[in-house]
């Protein structure tokens, strides 16, 4: 297995964010590219990540599966420069990894036993989907951890409201102007913690997709032409606003 990254700073920046939910994953190298899907520990949120074989400028693979601890993936990642190309080779059940740029470094990782069934981001159903900038969105997110520990999303009269209380009280509101809407009255409430590290990965694009529905699981997908990056978050369900 030999696999190339002329531009390695998409894999070092979601791997920061991945490493935030979980500290070891399988990476999956197949025809159609590299990916990674995991739940974290307590089993409140789910990541999807994939970059597409045609992001790589060298691919030379069959089906591989790589117990990977990311820390030490991160740490190694960390090291790439902006003119960097990155190349993975697997060497039994060592990972090789080199750092190309004006000199050749070359890092191996040991490949570890990860003993968890394999996963796949859920095919759910929808009621409401939103299409936000991701800086709008970022900012919400952010203003609502000011003031408490989840936040509501809800579409009301076909506008988007962002809004979390506590002893004190934030909303946002867009309407079809500052965001791409199709959707049906709902609401449901979020964690803050999870969802101020998946709009990490939102900087990595200009839009955000966001997919509920009343009570029901969140979805966030963000997308270029390079990745693809998902979340699951399950909702907080409460007796009481």
């Amino acid at each position: 297995m030999l696999v190339k990254l002329d531009h390695p700073a998409i894999l070092t920046k979601a791997v920061e964010i991945i490493s935030e939910l979980v500290t070891e994953v399988r990476i999956k190298i197949s025809e159609t590219g590299l990916g990674i899907t995991a739940m974290d520990p307590a089993n409140v949120a789910m990541i999807g990540f994939k970059i597409p074989r045609t992001a790589f400028s060298a691919f030379e693979t069959g089906e591989e599966v790589l117990g990977i601890n990311l820390d030490n993936l991160k740490r190694i990642l960390k090291r790439c420069g902006t003119n960097s190309s990155l190349i993975f080779e697997k060497k039994d059940n060592l990972l090789e990894i080199q750092i190309e740029d004006r000199i050749k470094r070359i890092f191996t990782l040991n490949l570890i036993e990860i003993d968890s069934e394999d996963k796949e981001i859920p095919n759910l159903e929808y009621s409401s989907k939103v299409e936000i900038a991701s800086v709008d969105l970022i900012a919400a997110v952010e203003d609502c951890a000011i003031v408490a520990d989840a936040c509501k999303f809800e579409i009301k009269d076909n506008k988007f409201i962002i809004q979390a209380k506590g002893l004190n009280s934030t909303l946002s509101e867009f309407s079809s102007d500052e965001a791409t809407i199709e959707a049906e009255n709902c609401k449901s409430k979020y964690s803050l913690e999870y969802l101020q590290k998946f709009v990490k990965g939102s900087k990595l694009s200009e839009k955000t997709l966001l997919k509920f529905a009343e009570d029901h699981p969140l979805r966030i997908d963000i997308q270029t032409a390079q990745i693809g990056l998902s979340f699951i978050l399950a909702p907080r369900v409460e007796t009481e606003d």
